[in-house]
């Protein structure tokens, strides 16, 4: 018998997985779960994200369960990026700016809010235009679309309309871009098909409209003002080719899709939980399997 089978171990045995997470409601279609999960498995992590359905109720409950376990930090999605900001110890610059957080970094004790949806847009914008010096056209005034306006703001574009049906929230939209950032904002009223100005250079659906199930969903827009100069891009990542970006296309515009955005802001959080750079094309690769299933 190999008396070596037999000695103790040196090393030390770990079983204790690190623990990251959503909390939303519903969670059930979330898929950022099987996104971030494939990226841990590549980078070797022994980590585990957690899908969990919470409501807004049980909110502090569920960010001070997560302090307690000892979470690196989790996602917060719909209805919970306004309200968990109560919870948290801190803000991140851009977050506060924005005043919502879309992710929570468990930090020396403390709870750090983040916001990386407007980030993760900006990266993926990126791949095709700068901002700096841009007209944006963004649709929506709610979480996404004040992430993506702040971002491209503080990025250098030269200025954003925001374009909502609900007046008092796209004028506070306009007002929190031109308070606190360099860019010029104004606020359009959408009240029927709305028509893009010339000067447009980037158009963003940052709205629900075209998100499954309801994917033949469409923009009130007049399609005949979208121009081949344009970049157009829209939030929704599920399906990837929504009717606007097919609209688009075949105007001539180029298009960016919501699988980018979606991808990047989970980069961003699994390196400020973990420190480690995750793989894109793991993460993209299993977004596009499950949405073309």
């Amino acid at each position: 018998l190999d008396r070596g089978l037999l000695a103790p171990r040196t090393d030390a045995m770990n079983f204790l997985s690190t623990l990251t997470g959503c909390f939303a409601q519903p969670a059930a279609e979330n898929p950022t779960v099987a996104m971030v999960e494939a990226a841990y498995r590549a980078a070797g992590l022994d980590a585990r994200y957690l899908n969990c359905e919470v409501a807004p109720a049980d909110l502090g409950d569920a960010v001070r369960g997560a302090r307690a376990m000892g979470w690196a930090g989790f996602n917060c999605s719909i209805p919970h990026k306004v309200a968990v900001v109560a919870h948290l110890d801190e803000l991140a610059p851009s977050a506060t700016i924005i005043g919502a957080v879309n992710c929570v970094v468990h930090r020396n004790g403390r709870l750090i809010g983040e916001n990386t949806d407007g980030q993760g847009f900006l990266t993926s914008l990126r791949t095709v235009v700068d901002p700096t010096g841009k007209h944006v056209v963004v649709f929506g005034a709610g979480g996404a679309a004040r992430a993506i306006t702040v971002e491209t703001a503080l990025a250098g574009a030269a200025s954003v309309t925001v374009v909502n049906v609900d007046r008092g929230r796209g004028e506070a939209l306009a007002r929190l871009l031109d308070e606190h950032t360099p860019t010029a904002a104004t606020f359009a009223p959408w009240n029927g098909p709305y028509r893009l100005p010339e000067s447009a250079d980037v158009v963003v659906n940052a709205t629900p409209i075209g998100l499954f199930p309801d994917v033949d969903g469409r923009l009130d827009l007049d399609l005949d003002s979208l121009r081949p100069h344009q970049v157009v891009a829209d939030v929704i990542p599920n399906p990837p080719s929504t009717p606007l970006l097919r609209d688009a296309a075949a105007r001539g515009c180029q298009t960016l899709d919501g699988l980018g955005m979606l991808v990047n802001q989970g980069v961003l959080g699994i390196k400020l939980w973990t420190g480690v750079d995750a793989d894109r094309d793991v993460m993209a690769e299993t977004l596009q399997r499950l949405f073309t299933a």
